[in-house]
């Protein structure tokens, strides 16, 4: 499905997110560790959670189905759920081949096999050495102590530390070297602790997991303020507006709350409420900065979102710290800059880590060029289709090509849209 997207250039309305996908995830492996003794209020309904919950149904009646021997489970395009499930399976009773899509069946998985496979797990590859699909043989593990690399993916990380309660000697994971997305990595300590584990941090790169058993209670989970991020686009795009956000906490958990902070130099403020969050834009002059630069190694999923609404505002901009935007659902910075040019907006690449451009000025909205005009490719990934969708603010008739990817993480951004006044045909 291809959508062209006519944009109000005043935007107003009260907007309830989809539930966290990064919280909810981590939620339902900590029920299936807590032998279902968890009660989960606002469990997201995109589709990387569907396929968390479909694969641990599966498992389920893999345990109770005896004459089946080996079970394929599909995640699809849901990166989340194979690293979290990859490490479930690995310490689980089972015998399970667990494979994606053909994108994902090109996402390294290697560092989190290797780490498995020296704490005792049984995992040998179907296909490409270091790649899905795996073949797991599961049974628990006796841990001990692994390290492994902290700049490839915090998932690798967040699905050793939720396993490691189960194995005899607990865990000790020691991280080498700089971490990508710290804050996901609290997200999933904080709810560890929460249901009853010992973890000790005897320094920012070391984390001893005692062994125990999760326990039981209940758990409401936040909404998404990666979804958050595509209204303060719109607003920062718009002439004017105002949008509350329900469902946001103050204190959240998740690392993407920082756009709040990343957003109040490009004119919206942002207020708490009983509700959740109040966005209004509070300038309507382009802000009056020489060069934007920010480090978004802990928030890289709001990297697209900084990138687009920079190029719509004209702002200079340098953005670091992107260096796993390369692996995710497409090649995230490549797809930037190919789909951002047929709008006219130039970005560079820099050591597959930075992108900026430096050339914005004041001269007008930029002349559209490149085979398709508004046409914009989503690579199966869903944040670039929300990424790209408020820049028809500035260039009506904007056509989102496969918009139905939204369905990943926002399953009603379109119909969010519609609330507030954007004409999609």
């Amino acid at each position: 499905m291809n959508l062209k997207i006519r944009a109000p250039h005043t935007i107003n309305g009260t907007i309830s997110l989809p539930a966290s996908k990064s919280i909810s995830n981590r939620m339902l492996l900590i029920r299936q560790l807590a032998n279902g003794q968890i009660t989960l209020h606002n469990i997201s309904d995109c589709d990387d959670t569907f396929v968390m919950q479909r694969a641990l149904k599966g498992y389920q009646e893999i345990k109770t189905d005896l004459t089946q021997k080996v079970s394929t489970i599909d995640i699809m395009a849901a990166g989340t759920a194979m690293r979290f499930l990859t490490a479930y399976f690995a310490s689980s009773p089972c015998e399970v081949v667990i494979t994606g899509t053909e994108r994902m069946r090109q996402r390294p998985i290697g560092v989190l096999v290797d780490a498995l496979r020296s704490l005792g797990a049984d995992i040998t590859y179907d296909e490409k050495e270091g790649f899905p699909p795996l073949r797991i043989r599961g049974h628990q593990l006796d841990g001990g102590e692994v390290s492994i690399p902290g700049n490839v993916s915090s998932q690798f990380i967040s699905a050793l530390l939720m396993i490691a309660p189960t194995m005899r000697r607990g865990l000790t994971l020691n991280i080498s070297g700089g971490i990508t997305s710290r804050p996901y990595i609290d997200i999933t300590l904080s709810l560890m602790r929460q249901f009853g584990i010992t973890i000790d941090e005897p320094n920012d790169h070391t984390f001893i997991i005692h062994p125990g058993q999760y326990n039981s209670g209940e758990y409401t989970i936040e909404n998404d303020w990666s979804a958050a991020s595509y209204w303060y686009e719109m607003l920062a795009l718009a002439d004017d507006g105002c949008v509350e956000l329900e469902g946001l906490f103050k204190d959240s958990l998740q690392g993407d709350a920082c756009v709040s902070r990343l957003f109040k130099p490009l004119g919206i403020e942002t207020t708490f409420n009983e509700q959740g969050v109040v966005l209004k834009k509070v300038s309507q002059t382009k802000p009056d900065l020489a060069d934007y630069e920010s480090d978004l190694s802990v928030c890289p999923d709001l990297a697209q979102t900084m990138v687009a609404t920079c190029c719509g505002m004209k702002v200079p901009f340098r953005f670091s710290g992107l260096h796993t935007l390369r692996i995710k659902e497409t090649d995230r910075l490549t797809a930037l800059q190919q789909e951002l040019a047929k709008l006219g907006y130039e970005i560079k690449e820099e050591n597959g880590d930075v992108l900026e451009n430096n050339k914005n000025n004041d001269q007008g909205n930029p002349v559209l060029r490149g085979v398709s005009g508004h046409s914009i490719e989503t690579y199966n990934d869903h944040r670039m289709a929300m990424c790209m969708a408020p820049l028809s603010i500035l260039h009506p008739g904007l056509e989102i090509q496969d918009a139905e990817v939204v369905t990943k993480s926002y399953p009603t951004f379109w119909d969010d849209l519609k609330s507030v006044g954007f004409s999609l045909s």
